[in-house]
């Protein structure tokens, strides 16, 4: 992708970010019906809406991308320029009023993430990132901690339900005992203390790419790793995440692929 079409794609995210961010702080203040779709999950008039003004901005500033979204699906090809959107992840926190919730929009180009935007508008921050451009939140550049011990390492993890019955369950457990301390910030949060400096490993077990794209790039601008619990890179069939500063991440996949 060519400097001026990275450009434009980085606007042109950032400001369907900010829209979304509009359409949720207004449904955040008045609050919303939770329907059900087919796997049990929920959905509001916040994501529905949310999703069209994200597609509105990014199909006007890109039309020769194909966007996949969380609550359209795919409009147009997987191949060459994707938009990976998820207007609102973590509908179950929004409903039940907890902060922790945002807007996560990728760009994938041939199967490569070169894009990230993920925008927390009630918890109060926006990181960004493009391909060999740094990470940035609110417009400061960051990047990961030079943590390289387990012993002082700080892990957060988010779903790790799946995790209790998989063969690595015990390696993590032998791995939390070895960190300095074990948190569960979850969603969008952990990734971005990641990618700031304030975490060092990042664990979870049962994710959509949608919910990590733009996240995957954000930690990799700031000079982490990002891969799945078995070190692959992100791919639209990723399920895991481990992603950490350089040091922790290669310990810890070591450990949990015993």
């Amino acid at each position: 992708m060519n400097a001026d079409i990275a450009a434009t794609a980085l606007a042109a995210a950032r400001e369907a970010a900010a829209a979304a961010a509009e359409v949720i702080r207004h449904y955040w203040r008045r609050g919303v019906e939770v329907e059900l779709k087919s796997d049990a999950t929920p959905v509001t008039v916040a994501d529905r809406e949310a999703e069209q003004a994200i597609r509105r901005i990014l199909q006007a500033a890109l039309p020769q991308a194909s966007i996949y979204g969380e609550e359209f699906g795919l409009d147009g090809e997987r191949d060459g320029l994707l938009w990976l959107v998820d207007p609102l992840d973590g509908t179950k926190s929004f409903v039940r009023r907890t902060p922790f919730f945002s807007t996560q929009i990728a760009l994938m180009e041939r199967g490569q993430l070169v894009l990230g935007v993920s925008s927390a508008p009630v918890y109060g921050e926006t990181m960004w990132a493009s391909a060999a451009q740094g990470a940035w939140l609110d417009g400061e550049r960051v990047r990961v901690a030079d943590t390289t011990e387990m012993a002082q390492a700080s892990i957060s993890t988010g779903n790790v339900k799946t995790l209790t019955g998989d063969a690595r369950w015990g390696a993590l457990g032998a791995l939390i005992r070895d960190s300095n301390r074990i948190r569960g910030y979850g969603d969008f949060c952990h990734y971005h203390l990641l990618a700031r400096g304030s975490l060092d490993l990042v664990i979870e077990s049962d994710v959509n790419i949608l919910d990590i794209a733009a996240l995957a790039v954000i930690v990799r601008e700031a000079g982490g790793e990002f891969t799945d619990l078995d070190g692959a890179p992100p791919t639209l069939d990723t399920r895991s995440v481990l992603a950490g500063t350089p040091a922790i991440h290669a310990q810890a996949l070591r450990r949990l692929r015993r």
